[in-house]
């Protein structure tokens, strides 16, 4: 089992910059493909980006794709959501989720853990 905790959260102008940290616990966090969610009120979750065990694969929902970047530290047991050029519709409260699956997903009900999620709220 791993428990993750997301931190980075804030208010932010439009065009501006955030990063988001997602800190795991337990041994075995090399062991999951890791994923960035985002939830706006009134609306369902949604996948933001995703990327394998080891790092070398990452996977972007079209709405962040060439704005944000996922990396991830597994010597730090930490996974990263860089977000740039952000706009008033990446309000959300973002979630970092685990997958022990074998593949990187992209859908909500294919992740295993997830943590309490942190606000993004980004002013026009």
């Amino acid at each position: 089992q791993v428990q993750l905790v997301e931190s980075g959260g804030r208010l932010v102008q439009a065009g501006g910059s955030l990063r988001l940290s997602c800190a795991a616990s337990g041994r075995t966090f090399g062991s999951y493909h890791m994923g960035w969610f985002r939830q706006a009120p009134g609306k369902e979750r949604e996948f933001v980006a995703a990327i394998s065990r080891g790092g070398g694969s990452t996977g972007y929902a079209d709405s962040v794709k060439g704005r944000f970047t996922i990396s991830r530290d597994n010597a730090k047991n930490m996974v990263y959501l860089q977000m740039n050029s952000l706009k008033p519709e990446d309000t959300a409260v973002y979630y970092c989720a685990a997958d022990k699956g074998t593949a990187v997903h992209t859908t909500v009900w294919q992740y295993d853990y997830w943590g309490q999620g942190t606000q993004v709220t980004v002013s026009s």
